[in-house]
Protein backbone atom coordinates (compact mmCIF):
# COMPACT_ATOMS: atom_id res chain seq x y z
CA UNK A 1 0.00 0.00 0.00
CA UNK A 2 2.81 2.71 0.84
CA UNK A 3 4.63 1.54 -2.34
CA UNK A 4 1.42 2.02 -4.38
CA UNK A 5 0.61 5.34 -2.83
CA UNK A 6 3.80 6.72 -2.81
CA UNK A 7 4.38 5.68 -6.68
CA UNK A 8 1.58 7.14 -7.53
CA UNK A 9 2.59 10.51 -5.81
CA UNK A 10 6.22 10.40 -7.68
CA UNK A 11 4.51 9.71 -11.07
CA UNK A 12 1.97 12.45 -10.49
CA UNK A 13 5.23 14.89 -9.62
CA UNK A 14 6.70 13.99 -13.40
CA UNK A 15 3.80 15.80 -14.52
CA UNK A 16 4.56 19.11 -12.75
CA UNK A 17 7.94 18.95 -14.11
CA UNK A 18 8.31 17.92 -17.86
CA UNK A 19 11.51 17.19 -18.17
CA UNK A 20 13.25 14.56 -19.76
CA UNK A 21 15.48 14.13 -16.38
CA UNK A 22 12.58 12.86 -14.87
CA UNK A 23 11.65 10.07 -17.05
CA UNK A 24 13.58 8.04 -14.53
CA UNK A 25 11.52 6.74 -11.78
CA UNK A 26 14.58 7.66 -8.97
CA UNK A 27 14.11 11.24 -10.09
CA UNK A 28 10.54 11.02 -9.62
CA UNK A 29 10.85 10.05 -6.13
CA UNK A 30 13.81 12.85 -5.75
CA UNK A 31 11.61 15.34 -6.60
CA UNK A 32 8.93 14.74 -4.27
CA UNK A 33 10.99 14.52 -1.34
CA UNK A 34 12.36 17.69 -2.03
CA UNK A 35 8.54 18.68 -2.35
CA UNK A 36 7.66 16.84 1.15
CA UNK A 37 10.98 18.43 2.82
CA UNK A 38 9.70 21.89 1.54
CA UNK A 39 6.98 22.90 3.90
CA UNK A 40 8.97 21.06 6.67
CA UNK A 41 12.00 22.97 6.52
CA UNK A 42 10.13 26.00 5.98
CA UNK A 43 8.48 25.38 9.50
CA UNK A 44 11.52 24.92 11.11
CA UNK A 45 13.82 26.86 9.35
CA UNK A 46 11.91 29.81 10.26
CA UNK A 47 11.59 28.97 13.83
CA UNK A 48 15.38 28.66 13.44
CA UNK A 49 15.74 32.19 12.62
CA UNK A 50 13.96 33.97 14.67
CA UNK A 51 14.93 31.71 17.81
CA UNK A 52 18.73 31.87 17.28
CA UNK A 53 19.15 28.58 17.14
CA UNK A 54 21.66 27.26 13.76
CA UNK A 55 24.14 25.92 16.18
CA UNK A 56 21.73 23.61 17.89
CA UNK A 57 20.45 22.06 14.04
CA UNK A 58 24.02 22.02 13.10
CA UNK A 59 24.79 19.71 16.54
CA UNK A 60 21.56 17.70 15.83
CA UNK A 61 22.84 17.21 11.98
CA UNK A 62 26.38 16.56 12.93
CA UNK A 63 25.25 13.62 15.81
CA UNK A 64 24.56 11.37 12.08
CA UNK A 65 28.30 10.65 12.27
CA UNK A 66 28.01 8.70 15.92
CA UNK A 67 23.85 7.54 14.93
CA UNK A 68 25.13 5.66 11.92
CA UNK A 69 28.18 4.12 14.04
CA UNK A 70 26.05 2.84 16.49
CA UNK A 71 23.45 1.52 14.32
CA UNK A 72 26.04 -0.45 12.42
CA UNK A 73 27.63 -1.47 16.03
CA UNK A 74 24.46 -2.69 17.72
CA UNK A 75 22.97 -4.72 14.14
CA UNK A 76 20.39 -1.62 14.06
CA UNK A 77 18.94 0.57 11.08
CA UNK A 78 21.37 3.48 10.66
CA UNK A 79 17.80 5.70 10.38
CA UNK A 80 16.76 4.53 13.41
CA UNK A 81 19.43 4.83 15.56
CA UNK A 82 20.22 8.34 14.00
CA UNK A 83 16.87 9.58 14.71
CA UNK A 84 16.92 8.28 18.38
CA UNK A 85 20.26 9.79 18.90
CA UNK A 86 19.02 13.00 17.71
CA UNK A 87 16.18 13.27 19.95
CA UNK A 88 18.73 12.34 23.05
CA UNK A 89 20.91 15.22 21.86
CA UNK A 90 18.28 17.89 21.14
CA UNK A 91 16.47 17.17 24.53
CA UNK A 92 19.74 17.03 26.58
CA UNK A 93 20.30 20.39 24.59
CA UNK A 94 17.24 22.18 25.68
CA UNK A 95 17.58 20.82 29.18
CA UNK A 96 20.85 22.10 29.99
CA UNK A 97 19.82 25.46 28.42
CA UNK A 98 16.38 25.66 30.78
CA UNK A 99 18.22 24.56 33.86
CA UNK A 100 22.31 25.62 33.22
CA UNK A 101 23.62 28.64 34.02
CA UNK A 102 25.80 28.80 30.79
CA UNK A 103 24.81 30.47 27.75
CA UNK A 104 23.34 28.46 24.99
CA UNK A 105 26.10 28.29 22.41
CA UNK A 106 28.28 27.54 24.74
CA UNK A 107 26.22 24.12 26.10
CA UNK A 108 25.93 23.47 22.00
CA UNK A 109 29.73 23.86 21.72
CA UNK A 110 30.16 21.48 24.76
CA UNK A 111 27.81 18.65 23.66
CA UNK A 112 28.36 19.21 19.42
CA UNK A 113 32.17 18.82 20.39
CA UNK A 114 30.87 15.32 22.33
CA UNK A 115 28.96 14.12 19.56
CA UNK A 116 31.15 14.73 17.07
CA UNK A 117 34.30 13.42 18.65
CA UNK A 118 32.20 10.48 19.51
CA UNK A 119 31.03 9.58 16.28
CA UNK A 120 35.06 9.57 14.66
CA UNK A 121 36.40 7.61 17.51
CA UNK A 122 33.59 5.29 16.52
CA UNK A 123 33.92 5.28 12.84
CA UNK A 124 37.62 5.07 12.74
CA UNK A 125 37.53 1.65 14.00
CA UNK A 126 34.75 0.41 11.59
CA UNK A 127 35.71 0.32 8.09
CA UNK A 128 31.92 -0.28 7.43
CA UNK A 129 30.89 2.39 9.47
CA UNK A 130 33.05 4.79 7.90
CA UNK A 131 31.60 4.39 4.48
CA UNK A 132 28.47 4.75 5.27
CA UNK A 133 29.22 7.68 7.20
CA UNK A 134 30.46 9.37 4.39
CA UNK A 135 27.48 8.94 2.58
CA UNK A 136 25.16 10.89 5.18
CA UNK A 137 28.51 13.47 5.13
CA UNK A 138 27.48 14.39 1.51
CA UNK A 139 23.75 13.42 1.15
CA UNK A 140 22.02 11.78 -1.56
CA UNK A 141 18.67 12.38 -2.96
CA UNK A 142 18.82 10.34 -5.59
CA UNK A 143 18.64 6.97 -3.35
CA UNK A 144 15.55 7.97 -1.46
CA UNK A 145 13.02 5.07 -1.40
CA UNK A 146 9.56 4.66 -0.83
CA UNK A 147 9.49 3.85 2.68
CA UNK A 148 11.45 7.31 3.51
CA UNK A 149 9.06 9.02 1.41
CA UNK A 150 6.22 7.83 3.28
CA UNK A 151 7.83 8.85 7.04
CA UNK A 152 9.10 12.65 5.40
CA UNK A 153 4.94 12.46 4.65
CA UNK A 154 3.95 11.16 8.31
CA UNK A 155 6.25 13.53 9.53
CA UNK A 156 5.50 16.90 7.59
CA UNK A 157 1.77 16.46 8.56
CA UNK A 158 2.63 16.10 12.15
CA UNK A 159 4.60 19.48 11.93
CA UNK A 160 2.16 21.47 10.30
CA UNK A 161 -0.79 20.34 12.90
CA UNK A 162 1.79 21.29 15.58
CA UNK A 163 2.59 24.46 13.69
CA UNK A 164 -0.96 25.26 13.03
CA UNK A 165 -1.38 25.81 16.98
CA UNK A 166 1.69 26.50 18.04
CA UNK A 167 3.33 28.89 15.32
CA UNK A 168 2.43 32.06 17.21
CA UNK A 169 3.66 30.76 20.89
CA UNK A 170 6.94 29.65 19.85
CA UNK A 171 7.07 32.91 17.98
CA UNK A 172 6.26 34.95 21.36
CA UNK A 173 8.86 32.48 23.18
CA UNK A 174 11.88 33.52 20.49
CA UNK A 175 10.80 37.60 21.33
CA UNK A 176 10.77 37.37 24.75
CA UNK A 177 10.04 34.22 26.91
CA UNK A 178 9.06 36.44 30.07
CA UNK A 179 5.99 37.57 28.34
CA UNK A 180 5.20 34.26 27.43
CA UNK A 181 4.91 33.41 31.30
CA UNK A 182 3.27 36.24 31.79
CA UNK A 183 0.38 34.81 29.10
CA UNK A 184 1.05 31.36 31.02
CA UNK A 185 2.60 29.82 27.65
CA UNK A 186 4.03 26.51 29.13
CA UNK A 187 7.90 27.31 27.29
CA UNK A 188 8.60 24.11 28.22
CA UNK A 189 6.33 22.19 26.83
CA UNK A 190 6.47 23.47 23.16
CA UNK A 191 10.33 24.15 23.43
CA UNK A 192 10.42 20.11 24.20
CA UNK A 193 7.73 19.48 21.07
CA UNK A 194 9.86 21.60 18.71
CA UNK A 195 12.83 20.63 19.65
CA UNK A 196 12.28 16.82 18.99
CA UNK A 197 10.32 17.57 15.58
CA UNK A 198 13.19 19.79 14.69
CA UNK A 199 15.98 17.08 15.59
CA UNK A 200 13.27 14.69 13.51
CA UNK A 201 13.53 17.07 10.04
CA UNK A 202 17.34 17.77 10.65
CA UNK A 203 17.77 13.84 10.27
CA UNK A 204 15.16 13.60 7.66
CA UNK A 205 17.07 16.56 5.46
CA UNK A 206 20.73 14.98 5.79
CA UNK A 207 19.77 12.37 3.03
CA UNK A 208 19.53 15.57 0.82
CA UNK A 209 22.37 17.66 1.57
CA UNK A 210 23.77 15.65 3.60
CA UNK A 211 25.59 16.64 6.82
CA UNK A 212 27.95 19.54 6.28
CA UNK A 213 25.12 21.84 3.95
CA UNK A 214 21.80 20.45 6.38
CA UNK A 215 21.41 23.36 8.19
CA UNK A 216 21.82 25.59 5.27
CA UNK A 217 18.79 24.09 4.18
CA UNK A 218 17.10 25.24 7.06
CA UNK A 219 18.52 28.72 7.36
CA UNK A 220 18.96 29.83 3.97
CA UNK A 221 15.46 29.89 2.49
CA UNK A 222 14.20 31.50 5.99
CA UNK A 223 16.94 34.13 6.09
CA UNK A 224 16.17 35.14 2.38
CA UNK A 225 12.31 34.88 3.08
CA UNK A 226 12.71 37.49 6.34
CA UNK A 227 14.59 39.86 3.79
CA UNK A 228 11.43 40.18 1.62
CA UNK A 229 8.55 39.85 4.05
CA UNK A 230 6.55 42.54 5.80
CA UNK A 231 5.28 40.19 8.41
CA UNK A 232 5.71 36.99 9.90
CA UNK A 233 2.77 34.94 7.55
CA UNK A 234 4.53 36.68 4.76
CA UNK A 235 7.93 35.25 5.82
CA UNK A 236 6.05 31.97 5.78
CA UNK A 237 5.22 31.84 2.79
CA UNK A 238 8.09 33.69 1.15
CA UNK A 239 10.21 30.73 3.05
CA UNK A 240 7.99 28.16 1.39
CA UNK A 241 8.17 29.37 -2.33
CA UNK A 242 12.17 29.71 -2.04
CA UNK A 243 12.37 26.23 -0.32
CA UNK A 244 10.42 24.20 -2.76
CA UNK A 245 11.75 26.94 -5.86
CA UNK A 246 15.09 26.45 -5.32
CA UNK A 247 14.75 22.41 -4.33
CA UNK A 248 13.06 21.65 -7.59
CA UNK A 249 15.29 23.42 -9.51
CA UNK A 250 18.61 22.44 -7.82
CA UNK A 251 17.60 18.86 -8.64
CA UNK A 252 16.88 19.15 -11.95
CA UNK A 253 20.24 21.38 -13.13
CA UNK A 254 22.48 19.13 -11.17
CA UNK A 255 21.16 16.28 -13.00
CA UNK A 256 22.02 18.23 -16.58
CA UNK A 257 24.82 17.15 -18.20
CA UNK A 258 26.67 20.40 -18.21
CA UNK A 259 26.32 20.73 -14.67
CA UNK A 260 26.56 17.26 -13.00
CA UNK A 261 26.98 18.36 -9.41
CA UNK A 262 25.74 16.86 -6.37
CA UNK A 263 22.05 17.84 -5.60
CA UNK A 264 22.31 19.21 -2.17
CA UNK A 265 25.05 21.45 -3.27
CA UNK A 266 22.98 22.64 -5.97
CA UNK A 267 20.25 23.21 -3.38
CA UNK A 268 22.14 25.07 -1.01
CA UNK A 269 23.63 27.30 -4.30
CA UNK A 270 20.55 28.21 -5.66
CA UNK A 271 19.18 29.31 -2.31
CA UNK A 272 22.41 31.45 -1.70
CA UNK A 273 21.73 32.96 -4.70
CA UNK A 274 18.15 33.76 -3.78
CA UNK A 275 19.66 34.95 -0.57
CA UNK A 276 21.92 37.49 -1.87
CA UNK A 277 19.44 38.50 -4.51
CA UNK A 278 16.83 39.45 -1.17
CA UNK A 279 20.07 40.97 0.68
CA UNK A 280 20.11 43.78 -2.32
CA UNK A 281 16.59 44.06 -2.68
CA UNK A 282 16.49 44.82 1.22
CA UNK A 283 19.00 47.05 0.91
CA UNK A 284 17.61 48.85 -1.98
CA UNK A 285 14.56 49.00 -0.37
CA UNK A 286 15.64 50.34 3.21
CA UNK A 287 18.28 53.05 1.11
CA UNK A 288 14.80 54.05 -0.66
CA UNK A 289 12.84 54.24 2.85
CA UNK A 290 16.29 56.45 4.45
CA UNK A 291 16.02 58.92 1.65
CA UNK A 292 12.22 59.70 1.73
CA UNK A 293 12.38 59.86 5.25
CA UNK A 294 15.16 62.76 4.58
Amino acid sequence: MIDTLMTTLANGVSYLFPFECMDHNFMRRAMLGILLLAPLTTGTGIQVVNSRMAFFSDAIGHSAFAGVAIGILLALDPSLSMLLLALAVGYLIMYMKRSSRLSTDTIIGVIFAGVVAFGLAIVSRDQNAAKSAQSFLFGDILTIDNKALFWILLLMITYLVFQYFAFNRLLCIAINPQLSAVHRIKTGIYQYLFAALLSATVIVAVRTAGVLLVTALLIVPAAAARNFAKDAAGMFWYTLLISAFSGAAGLIVSAQQWARTPAGATIVLISCIIFCISAVTASLRGGRTRDSEQ
